[in-house]
């Protein structure tokens, strides 16, 4: 898969970046804070060099690039190599799973969050990380056809991920967001507020039904 080689030729130039932009990247870690329980065994699909994994206590994530996977194990995460669409546990692992901006590059979405669903345990959350497609920032992300990462980038719309989330029997459905900014236009840690439209950054938080085996 191409975005894989991306991640592990320039693992340390996509690092970079969250130094570069300091305040998007802590603006973005506000919002996530909002939904992500304070308590649990939670995991990180995608958890590239653990640049969220770590400011939000997740101590396990799931990583393709071996490059990325270095640097986050080097900051004390544990990385399993694996994918998205075949996570490697048991049914009913987890009580919470962060999939943050990830979800633009897996190869089948839905599968992803079908494997996310089936490693919570009943009543466990999903949190999501998401560049909504409708908003500025998905608009000027989808520009940047130079872009070494969103080149091989399938950026969604907040409304497509809802609706998958509600098809696959998901419940408890709440939505902030954040970034109001293009990122060099940001001069401090943007506010986070509810629901979606207006940021650029969308945090989605799901519950998988209590019922569920």
């Amino acid at each position: 898969m191409k975005s894989i080689n991306i991640f592990e030729r320039y693992a340390q130039k996509y690092d970079a970046w969250f130094d570069k932009n300091k305040l998007v990247y802590e603006s973005e870690i506000h919002a996530l804070k909002r939904f992500i329980p304070k308590k649990g065994k939670g995991v990180e699909i995608g958890v590239g060099t653990a640049r969220f994994a770590i400011p939000l206590g997740i101590k396990l994530g799931i990583e393709p690039a071996k490059t990325m996977a270095e640097i986050a194990q080097k900051r004390g995460v544990e990385v399993i190599k694996a994918k998205a669409e075949n996570l490697p546990f048991k049914n009913s692992s987890f009580d919470f799973v962060l999939i943050m901006v990830t979800i633009c590059f897996v190869q089948n979405p839905i599968q992803s969050l079908k494997e996310t669903k089936r490693v919570l345990k009943p009543g466990g959350a999903l949190i999501i990380g998401m560049i909504d497609k409708e908003s500025f920032l998905g608009k000027l992300y989808k520009k940047k056809k130079k872009s070494k990462f969103y080149t091989y980038a399938h950026f969604y719309s907040v409304r497509e991920v809802l609706n998958w989330l509600k098809k696959l029997g998901f419940k408890n459905i709440q939505t902030c967001q954040t970034i109001f900014k293009p990122p060099h236009e940001t001069t401090k840690v943007e506010r986070v507020e509810e629901g979606y439209g207006k940021g650029g950054f969308v945090v989605i938080y799901a519950q998988k039904n209590k019922e569920s085996i």
